[in-house]
């Protein structure tokens, strides 16, 4: 699943990773568990991050080839974060030789809207759990009750500087993908169950056997 920082892409991935009973994986969550497992590629990651560094492509793509073998990945997942470039799209695509083909969906949100929405966006300073959207500042965190704050890097100018960034980064992975039967464009500007809908028809007229399963 593609789309720019703040195009909901998470959270419809989970809604519909939830709906399917197949896992949602993010690059984030994978790092951490591969990190946790202290797997060999997990080992690497860590040693890159603490020193500060970003995690390379290949140590990236071996994460994501060593989460997709676990068997609750066989029948179907959702992949948020992952690839992020050309290079990692290719490789994914060797990763899934032997299955199903990928089905690509890129969340178009307006950069007005987007700016928007990030500007918005709250999270507990005491846990760091993001909050609705529509939250305000000081409100008490639903999980822990702490005090909602602004994140960080929602700032005007650090979130137009992220969409640039995000535009450079992706136009040639969506370029990779555009020319697929399996990739499909909706609009994420509108209400979120609206996106869930179009999300869900897309991927049921590429893959033609709809809620059974499919990879995303």
């Amino acid at each position: 699943m593609l789309g720019p920082p703040g195009a909901g892409k998470g959270t419809q991935a989970e809604r519909f990773a939830r709906l399917r009973n197949i896992p949602k994986i993010s690059t984030g969550d994978i790092l951490r568990e591969a990190v946790h497992a202290k797997t060999e590629v997990g080992l690497r990651a860590k040693a890159i991050m603490d020193r500060g560094e970003l995690v390379s492509d290949d140590v990236m793509i071996g994460i994501v080839r060593e989460r997709l073998e676990q068997t609750d990945a066989k029948d179907g997942f959702v992949l948020d974060g992952f690839p992020r470039t050309v290079a990692q799209a290719s490789a994914l695509d060797t990763i899934m030789t032997e299955r199903d083909p990928l089905i690509v969906i890129d969340i178009v949100v307006p950069e007005a809207e987007l700016v928007r929405r990030l500007g918005s966006r709250m999270i507990c300073e005491d846990c760091g759990t993001g909050a609705p959207v529509g939250s305000m500042v000081g409100a008490a965190c639903a999980k822990c009750g702490g005090r909602l704050v602004q994140r960080a890097d929602d700032d005007q100018a650090v979130v137009i500087e992220r969409l640039k960034i995000y535009h450079r980064q992706s136009e040639p992975l969506v370029e990779y993908y555009r020319v697929r039967p399996t990739f499909r464009s909706i609009d994420g500007a509108q209400a979120p169950d609206r996106v869930a809908e179009d999300l869900a028809a897309a991927i049921a007229a590429v893959n033609g056997y709809g809620s059974l399963g499919g990879r995303v």
